[in-house]
Formats: structure tokens, C-alpha cells, sequence
């Protein structure tokens, strides 16, 4: 039995169990281990903490890429609106352009109508004068004639201008 090794390392273990527990050994080792247990603690702890602190700017940055989206869009729409009101209103303008220059157009063709017709009754009256003139010269005779013809043409004149 004392010349077996597993004995003497038995004997040795329990020497070295003594020893440490006459020094105290095992409440240094006790003390460090939780020393480092209430520090693996602490850092657990701050990693939560900093986890929830990431959570909460990550939820704050989609509500503001949300806000952000919301916003662009309402800027689009408001944008599309603008452009069909101006896109009406240069619609209309074009419009109420178009009817003034097709009254105006109207305006010069009644125009240039009534002066085509004055021009033609001016001819004709001219004609008609120029006709009774040569017919009442060649069949009246005298200063009768020559009275009859003035007052005839006169009123000829009168007559169709």
C-alpha cells in the first residue's frame, strides 16, 4: 500500500488541501472567483444595456426613414398636382388665345368683307353714272338736256353711295 504511487499523490493532495485551507487559500479563491463572476455580471449587464440602447436608435431611425418616405411622397403628389394645374392653366390660356385670335381673324374678314362690298357698290355706281351719263347724252339734246343730266346724275349718286 505505501509503495503504490496513487497512495502518495492521495496523501499529497490531502497534504495540499491543508495547507491551503490553513492559509486560507480558499476563501482568496472564492473571493476571486466572485470577483469575477459579479464582472462577467457587470459586462452582461452593459451588453443588454447597449443591446436596448441599439434597439431603441434602430426603431428611431425607421420611424424617420418612415417620416422621411411619408414626406417624399406627399412632396411628389404635391408636385404632380402643381404641374396638371399649371399644365391647365397653360391649357386654358391657349384656349382663350386661340378664340381672340380666331374673333380677331373674324373681325378682319367681316372687315375686308364690307369694304370688298363698299368697293363693288362704288364701282357699280361709278358704272351706272358713267352709263346713264353716256345714254342721256346721246338722246337729249340742249341746255334741257344738259340741266336734266346733272340733276340725274347727282341723284344717281346720291342714290347708290
Amino acid at each position: 500500500m505505501f509503495a503504490q504511487p496513487d497512495f502518495w499523490v492521495a496523501v499529497a493532495f490531502v497534504i495540499l488541501m491543508a495547507v491551503f485551507a490553513y492559509f486560507g487559500i480558499h476563501r482568496t479563491v472564492l473571493t476571486a472567483l466572485d470577483r469575477r463572476s459579479e464582472r462577467i455580471r457587470s459586462e452582461l449587464d452593459d451588453a443588454r444595456r447597449l443591446k436596448d440602447e441599439a434597439a431603441k436608435l434602430l426603431a428611431e431611425y425607421k420611424a424617420r426613414h418612415a417620416r422621411a418616405e411619408a414626406e417624399a411622397q406627399e412632396i411628389i403628389t404635391a408636385a404632380k398636382a402643381e404641374a396638371e394645374r399649371i399644365a391647365d392653366e397653360a391649357r386654358t390660356k391657349m384656349e382663350d388665345f386661340v378664340t381672340r385670335r380666331t374673333k380677331t381673324a373674324e373681325s378682319k374678314i367681316a372687315l375686308a368683307e364690307a369694304q370688298a362690298l363698299a368697293d363693288v357698290r362704288a364701282a357699280a355706281a361709278d358704272a351706272a353714272v358713267t352709263a346713264a351719263s353716256t345714254i342721256l347724252s346721246q338722246t337729249a339734246r340742249g341746255p334741257v338736256a344738259d340741266d336734266l343730266l346733272a340733276r340725274g346724275i347727282a341723284e344717281v349718286k346720291a342714290k347708290l353711295n
